[in-house]
């Protein structure tokens, strides 16, 4: 059996009792309707990007998706309409798209995984999220058995979630995307990003250029993953930004960084990163004797520092949730997904 560390950026976990690689969407629909039909336990394996796998492994088979293909659906002068196989790697879409005059993921590039597993989690950065270009799923249930499409409307988008991260069952085969052709030119919708490239937050820039500066910004806090920074061996931020009531947010320093939530004005999103240095975990924190530690570069990372088991990582999210509950009284949630025999 082989470890399904290889197959995770935190280089962690144990092995899968089988493993079936699904080169095509015809594969990957064959090999789930066989699992479903023995009633063996199953996961689906996109780019190991936003999994914590536990030593001892999974007892169910692993569908491994390496599906490919982007196919134009339909194109205007102003838009283009395209249909992407769920094993593409996310950020080889993001380069795809930019090489062929798309416009719309930019904000997105450097992001880890494959196309398939982006609407679950409505991955999201520099004020962009998947839910603003995608029109819809083709979608293999895992209940009736049945492949059907389901628009965006019947996603339940929200921050880092969806239908199909609360209990939705099935496999997401192929996703739609509605993106622009506007000669290069995107809106920046992002203070930092705004800054980086010298324009006002709203004003249009070189798609190219937030692509590059995207990946620089990244990069510098360790969100690009590199073979030779053990920074990146990671699942990039391992919390979400805790979403709190106003009421509640005046019990926290007023020096710490807050959002509003678009169309929920009695709601506000705090910082965990700053929550997690305030609480006394700084850059770099390791337990004593743990192979796991926060990244040199953010805070918001937890990552394998060479040798780390799937243990050390959670016993260290667990110190962190304990120590922001403690100083706050605020739960941090994990973003990447518990495979396995333990909880994070």
């Amino acid at each position: 059996m082989t470890d399904l560390a290889a197959l995770t950026s935190f280089r962690v976990g144990g092995p899968a009792r089988r493993l079936v690689t699904c080169a095509s969407t015809d594969d990957l629909v064959a090999a789930a309707l066989d699992v479903w039909a023995d009633d063996e336990p199953w996961f689906v394996l996109g780019g190991g990007s936003n999994v914590l796998v536990a030593d001892s492994g999974i007892d169910a088979t692993v569908l491994l998706v390496r599906s490919a293909g982007i196919d134009v659906l339909e194109e205007s002068a102003t838009s283009v309409r395209v249909r992407v196989a769920a094993g593409v790697s996310w950020d080889a879409l993001v380069a795809t798209a930019l090489e062929r005059g798309w416009s719309g993921l930019e904000p997105l590039s450097g992001i880890p995984g494959t196309v398939g597993a982006a609407p679950v989690q409505n991955i999201g950065a520099y004020g962009t999220e998947i839910a603003d270009v995608l029109t819809g799923i083709d979608f293999l249930d895992a209940t009736t058995g049945a492949r059907e499409w389901i628009g965006a409307d019947d996603l339940g988008f929200g921050y880092r979630t969806s239908a199909l991260k609360r209990g939705r069952a099935g496999i997401v085969l192929a996703v739609e995307f509605l993106l622009g052709r506007n000669g290069g030119l995107v809106p920046v919708r992002y203070a930092q990003l705004a800054s980086a490239l010298h324009v006002e937050l709203g004003t249009a820039a070189d798609a190219a250029a937030v692509r590059e500066t995207v990946l620089r910004l990244r990069a510098s806090k360790g969100m690009v993953l590199d073979r030779d920074d053990a920074d990146t061996w990671s699942a990039g931020s391992f919390f979400t930004n805790p979403i709190v009531s106003t009421a509640f947010a005046e019990t926290v320093p007023f020096d710490a960084p807050r959002w509003p939530v678009q169309d929920e004005p009695a709601r506000v999103k705090l910082s965990a990163a700053w929550l997690i240095e305030q609480a006394g975990v700084p850059r770099g924190y390791a337990l004593p004797g743990s192979r796991a530690a926060v990244s040199t570069k953010h805070t918001l990372a937890l990552t394998n520092r060479g040798g780390a088991t799937a243990e050390e990582i959670a016993e260290l999210a667990r110190y962190i949730q304990a120590r922001v509950f403690a100083r706050f009284g605020v739960s941090l949630v994990p973003e990447p997904v518990a495979v396995g025999a333990f909880e994070v």
